[in-house]
């Protein structure tokens, strides 16, 4: 069994499509180093992230598929999955062989199995999106901690940049220690090593009660349905939900 193990990086991942599209290579998988479990039947090339390969492979996608293919293999390589590596690899193999009507293979499996993926990232961004609470921490710094399913945090910058654009803010993904800044001319990231708990401005403090005490009042207590609440806001989100505390 051949594996390709890269750094974990877009550019890594895109660095070994790259040589196992142009070394006419078939590996089995492709996986991140953090994520590779060795095995004495596995053999294994290690990928040194390479910016020139990267940059082929992303025009060639753009010019031979289509901007939307990017955005696809983008959103597969964010799902995380085991297997995203080499379903990534099989779709761009086949988009490159038929063009830009690629994607209109639906039931093609290596269509299909990225379009799962990119479906998967979606609903969590657009769900993270809505549920997202803002702290005002005392130096006048907006901060909304956020456990995601998916590595989605990186796809909010532009939504809450749009939308909070006269403040400074951050959204910080507390399972992957990163963080999305915005400092109101432009949002980037970075990662986020806390040493010391958040400190609230005392107004973030007498808001928080108030919504929570709005929350309560506008409950039908005859009618709570903690089933029904979970379908439409899954039990994994609402650890930083201010009103779920």
């Amino acid at each position: 069994m051949l594996y390709y193990i890269y750094d974990g990086t877009f550019d890594g991942l895109l660095t070994a499509i790259y040589d196992a599209y142009y070394e006419k290579d078939s590996p089995e998988q492709i996986v991140p180093l953090n994520n590779f479990v060795d095995n004495f039947l596995i053999r294994r090339i290690y990928i040194q992230a390479d910016a020139e390969k990267s940059r082929k492979v992303h025009d060639a996608i753009i010019n031979k598929i289509s901007k939307d293919a990017m955005t696809n293999i983008m959103y597969a390589y964010l799902s995380e999955h085991e297997n995203a590596g080499i379903f990534i690899l099989d779709y761009l193999r086949f988009g490159f062989k038929v063009g830009k009507i690629a994607d209109s293979y639906l039931s093609d499996d290596r269509v299909y199995n990225i379009r799962r993926l990119v479906t998967k990232i979606t609903r969590e961004k657009q769900l993270l999106a809505g549920i997202i609470r803002f702290r005002l921490l005392q130096n006048n710094i907006y901060y909304a901690p956020i456990e995601t399913q998916y590595n989605t945090a990186c796809l909010l910058g532009d939504h809450f940049a749009d939308r909070m654009a006269d403040q400074v803010f951050v959204i910080h993904d507390v399972k992957r220690n990163y963080g999305v800044f915005y400092d109101k001319t432009k949002w980037f990231m970075s990662d986020i090593e806390l040493n010391a708990d958040v400190v609230f401005h005392e107004k973030e403090l007498f808001y928080q009660e108030l919504w929570k005490q709005y929350f309560e009042s506008i409950t039908i207590k005859d009618r709570i349905n903690p089933k029904l609440q979970s379908n439409f806001m899954p039990k994994k989100y609402w650890k930083y939900l201010i009103e779920m505390k």
